[in-house]
């Protein structure tokens, strides 16, 4: 199985409840197989020339490569930021029952 196809697509959004009901419209509707809504977390960063922090969680994308585009324009439409966080990291490897899974769960439409 060749494991280029599937990736892992970062995000973070505001703390609270935003994030949970965006990771649950992402499987819904077939663009992630799953998301994994991190623990809150404090995110320091530079923004518009002043350094900013604030409480955020992360989100863990699981989906194939060729969703991407929709998921890009998905999460942009639905995102609260300017410019959110979205950051695609490619899989060199997985179980293969795993990957299997996460292919049949984001083809479903």
């Amino acid at each position: 199985m060749d494991s280029s196809e599937y990736v892992i697509v970062l995000t973070t959004m505001p703390s609270g409840p935003e994030a949970v009901r965006l990771a649950k419209i992402l499987v819904e509707e077939h663009l992630a197989a799953c998301v994994n809504v991190q623990h809150e977390m404090q995110s320091i960063y530079h923004w518009k020339g002043k350094t900013e922090q604030d409480s955020e969680q992360q989100l863990v994308i699981k989906t194939m490569s060729e969703r991407v585009p929709v998921l890009r324009k998905r999460i942009r439409s639905l995102h609260p930021y300017e410019c959110p966080e979205f950051v695609v990291i490619q899989l060199s490897g997985g179980d293969e029952a795993y990957l299997s899974w996460l292919k049949d769960a984001v083809s479903k439409e």
